[in-house]
């Protein structure tokens, strides 16, 4: 089997996770199916980061890192909401004098800051032997059904929660068959929605099968 091949690395990002920024060691190899819009590629990836992309690759690299900075925000859903009722000096001007809240005091602004610059990571341009993929980040929006979601990955949450769905059952249907095929993934996992786990990949390996007819 062939490598996947690494995209090209800045310098100065040798060691950064391209979803959040954190200092990585750790790789991401991105399997790309047939209606992917890039080649399979491998890319830089924090421990954090690499687990969740493993849940949901999705269709493309760019809708695999929304997934991703969704699952981040709802990890660190308390940490982001010390910004929202805070500010850097009311931290610092509080009255806070009990042993537990002083340390909350001193670490709060810092674990916020952390948390918040995770989420709002760019990354870099993906460049493979010299040459840019188009970036399709700005195309994310996905629309179904009569309504535009802001991305991919929040149309699979809406469905996922909405019918009671196995998410990442959903989500690895969505991967195979393409976001074309969004309604024909829904209607397997509203199927299969109390079958065993034994039957759910059964079912994967069944479209994976009738996908290389």
């Amino acid at each position: 089997m062939l490598a996947i091949p690494c995209i090209d690395i800045p310098f100065d990002k040798r060691h950064l996770c391209w979803f959040c920024g954190e200092p990585c060691k750790d790789l991401f190899e991105y399997h790309a199916t047939p209606h992917a819009p890039h080649p399979s590629l491998a890319l830089p990836c924090c421990a954090e980061c690499l687990k969740l992309a493993k849940q949901y690759p999705l269709t493309s690299i760019w809708d695999c890192r929304m997934a991703v900075k969704d699952a981040l925000m709802a990890m660190y859903a308390k940490h982001l909401a010390i910004g929202i009722n805070w500010t850097e000096a009311e931290l610092a001007e509080s009255e806070f004098s009990c042993k537990v809240f002083e340390g909350f005091k001193k670490s709060a602004w810092m674990m916020y800051q952390i948390a918040r610059d995770r989420i709002n990571y760019p990354g870099w341009p993906i460049m493979l032997d010299g040459v840019e993929l188009e970036c399709q980040q700005g195309c994310t929006q996905f629309e179904f059904d009569g309504v535009t979601y802001s991305s991919l990955p929040a149309a699979l949450h809406y469905y996922s929660k909405q019918f009671c769905l196995d998410a990442a059952f959903f989500a690895e249907l969505v991967r195979l068959v393409g976001r074309q095929r969004f309604n024909y993934a829904l209607r397997l996992a509203r199927i299969h929605i109390a079958a065993a786990k034994e039957m759910k990949r059964q079912v994967i390996a069944d479209v994976k099968a009738e996908l290389s007819e």
